[in-house]
């Protein structure tokens, strides 16, 4: 039992516990990282404290001063905290008591929150995991028209609050959902500024657009919050006050566990230790994946919050010095007992490519029938996640186990900071930025790209059919390329038409004419009529 208990990290006032016996963590491994560890802890020190922590960007990362305001470098910056959060919590109350009412009369009942990653995961995360009191939460986290529409016809819009974030107001997904938000209002004949929130950069092109076009209300993100580390700054304090989620309890949990990290002795910081674990698994290098189990059905989005970020954050190409490394951790997962019928066979059989951080919630708040004689539902849970980590550990397979009491927003709170806090420790260990995110703007530099070529392919078309190799050459374009853009314009655009060939080079693609089109219209006010 000793040697077990020489692999626990407990917080006992705080019910929380990290059990890495089965991802042992030994003395030789500790001397071994122990200039590593010390690089990691100063580096950590130095962002509290305000130094440039993002040298790409030249900006400081101060996501661990929101739920601690007295540790913000600068008495400004301490003082936009406060004042934020004092209005994040004023508005909310005034929503959700009604002093804010729709402009139609009655009250709010509904929020729609539009964002994408950070600006959505980490809200998403806290409407899925925590029952609230105040408005029932609809998401739109994506630029796929069916979707936003499958959200917009289930909301009673009349009393639904609109939620915008985006740091620059200018996040495709983002501006796409608002856009189509916008206009289904007015089909149904509403005043969308009248109902809309912005949580935007001061400034920024959504700023803008919400004070010019009258917006109910305005709040600003923070510079030197990133979207993956934003779900206790105004992104994620917005929605989460809005749904009536007692976020003053979130700010406190994450607080308690940055605190309890702070230290620069390894055997009691959690995170540090959680950071050095992930180490050891992937050899610094990403070599195996993280699988997430969380054994609770609350916290199924809890594995996707993490895949960004991690991902987000040590997924790069280079590290600090400018060397060539293709870092990495690849996380994925849903939750137990689901994964027990899907894939933790292979966890168990097949290659040993990853490791396991199950995530135990200790209680249950309504287990009170026996499905079997003595043994309840809850019984059962346990039992599973116990008996997978066992049968992955006679097969070879490390996993490290997270165990809560609850799920509350302290302890919500709690795993946060535990994570966040471990992913800037393992950047430091694997020395890379952690916060700047190059890939992405990469994809969205990709994606302005592929639509200024669709773009010229939609106005290079002629009612005479041609194949892609056609267009491309006419208008000096890769071919592959422009027939992408074909497949797009032939099934979506009303005014196009394509025809398979027997081989993707015999595909031809053209424009109706205006008479076509005349007889189109036609056929649908017959139909109509």
């Amino acid at each position: 039992m000793s040697t077990y208990s020489d692999q626990l990290v407990r917080y006992n006032d705080l019910g929380i516990s990290l059990d890495f016996s089965k991802l042992p963590l030994t003395p030789d491994f500790f001397s071994s990282m122990g200039d590593k560890i010390t690089r990691a802890f100063n580096a950590i020190d130095d962002l509290e404290a305000g130094k440039i922590a993002n040298p790409d960007e030249n900006r400081m990362v101060g996501h661990y001063w929101l739920r601690n305001s007295d540790l913000a470098p600068t008495p400004e910056i301490k003082t936009q905290i406060d004042d934020v959060y004092t209005d994040v919590l004023e508005f909310a109350h005034d929503i959700l008591d009604g002093t804010i009412r729709p402009p139609q009369g009655g009250f709010y009942t509904t929020a729609l929150v539009i964002g994408i990653g950070g600006s959505a995961l980490g809200p998403e995360l806290i409407a899925d995991a925590l029952p609230g009191v105040g408005l029932d939460m609809y998401f739109l986290d994506n630029t796929d028209p069916d979707g936003m529409y499958a959200v917009l016809e289930r909301l009673p819009l009349e009393e639904t609050l609109v939620v915008v974030i985006s740091k620059s107001g200018g996040t495709p997904e983002t501006r796409n959902g608002m856009l189509v938000t916008q206009d289904f209002f007015r089909i149904c004949e509403l005043d969308f500024a009248q109902q809309a929130v912005a949580v935007t950069g001061t400034g920024s092109k959504l700023d803008k657009t919400a004070e010019a076009e009258g917006w109910l209300r305005r709040f600003p993100m923070e510079d030197w919050v990133g979207g993956r580390t934003s779900v206790t700054s105004v992104v994620g304090l917005v929605p989460a006050a809005l749904q009536g989620i007692d976020v003053e309890e979130l700010l406190e949990g994450a607080a308690l566990m940055d605190s309890r990290t702070r230290i620069h002795n390894v055997a009691d910081n959690a995170a540090m230790k959680l950071a050095l674990a992930w180490y050891k698994a992937t050899n610094g290098k990403g070599e195996k994946d993280m699988v997430v189990l969380p054994y609770k059905d609350s916290l199924v989005l809890f594995s996707k919050y993490l895949q960004q970020l991690i991902m987000e954050s040590i997924g790069k190409k280079e590290d600090l010095d400018g060397n060539v490394v293709h870092q990495g951790l690849t996380v994925y997962g849903n939750k137990g007992s689901t994964d027990q019928h899907a894939y933790v066979q292979q966890l168990r059989d097949g290659i040993a490519n990853f490791f396991v951080t199950f995530i135990e919630v200790r209680q249950a708040m309504t287990d009170f029938v026996e499905v079997d004689p003595g043994v309840t539902a809850g019984d059962y849970l346990q039992g599973f996640l116990r008996g997978s980590r066992q049968a992955l550990a006679e097969s070879g397979r490390a996993s490290i186990t997270i165990s809560i009491p609850t799920v509350s927003p302290l302890t919500i709170g709690m795993l946060i900071a535990l994570f966040e806090r471990a992913v800037s420790f393992y950047a430091s260990l694997v020395n890379i930025n952690a916060y700047h995110q190059p890939g992405v703007e990469a994809g969205k530099k990709a994606a302005t790209t592929f639509l200024n070529l669709l773009t010229k392919v939609r106005q290079s078309l002629s009612e005479t059919p041609e194949t892609a190799a056609a267009i491309a050459a006419r208008i000096g374009e890769d071919e592959e390329a422009v027939y992408h853009c074909l497949i797009h314009i032939g099934e979506s655009d009303d005014n196009a038409e394509m025809n398979w060939g027997a081989t993707a080079d015999q595909d031809t693609f053209r424009k109706l004419s205006d008479e076509e089109l005349e007889e189109e219209d036609d056929e649908i006010t017959i139909i109509e009529d």
